[in-house]
């Protein structure tokens, strides 16, 4: 029995003494109380909305079409998807590009002429009449004529002139950032504005007039 005592009396020991040390302290994980606990969680989830902020992107409730356009013709664009505001415009030339040049022609993937497809698009788009012919679009008097680059804006219509027996010979389409849709050799497709090509052969540019 006496050795029994000495026995209980050394584990206690043991425990009380390991347990006691500092190093034993150190080891033991914090524990936060219930109310330190949520304190701390909702100031750390806090610091994150802080940080990062939920973003709708799709705030208007387009179509996955629409937003595939979007995101499409931001990339080619060089701009944001927000930017992108003319869905039908953006929607009507993506069943056209790269379809091969051909003279007073109008078919999907088969010929194109721009003035053609200008008409086309404004008919269907903007339910506007136009002639067929680059100087008949030039002379509409539902189009209000302008110079200046800094005005254009998407789906404005784009004059040229390549000769001087036609002072208008052909027609584009401004989209953005210095992008526009026009008919070339290589066919119906979105070229840079600022390319000597188009810089020397510009005359003007044209907008409906409001109504």
């Amino acid at each position: 029995m006496k050795n029994n005592t000495y026995l209980y009396v050394f584990v206690v020991y043991v425990i009380f003494y390991s347990c006691g040390t500092k190093k034993y302290i150190k080891e033991i994980p914090y524990k936060y109380s219930s109310d330190e606990y949520f304190k701390s969680k909702q100031e750390q989830e806090n610091k994150i909305d802080s940080i990062y902020s939920v973003v709708n992107d799709n705030s208007e409730g387009l179509s996955d079409d629409i937003l595939k356009i979007k995101e499409k013709y931001s990339i080619i664009m060089g701009v944001m998807p927000k930017d992108i505001q003319d869905y039908k415009l953006y929607t009507y030339i993506d069943q056209w590009l790269e379809t091969p040049y051909k003279k007073q022609m109008l078919e999907k993937n088969v010929g194109v002429d721009a003035s053609y497809f200008v008409q086309s698009l404004y008919s269907d788009i903007y339910d506007q009449t136009f002639s067929k012919t680059p100087d008949g679009i030039f002379r509409s008097k539902d189009i209000q004529l302008f110079t200046g680059r800094a005005f254009l804006q998407e789906g404005d219509i784009i004059f040229f002139r390549y000769d001087k027996a036609h002072p208008i010979s052909d027609v584009g389409i401004y989209l953005h950032n210095d992008r526009i849709v026009a008919c070339t050799e290589s066919g119906l497709n979105i070229y840079n504005f600022n390319d000597p090509y188009f810089q020397l052969r510009y005359v003007a540019a044209g907008r409906l007039k409001q109504k």
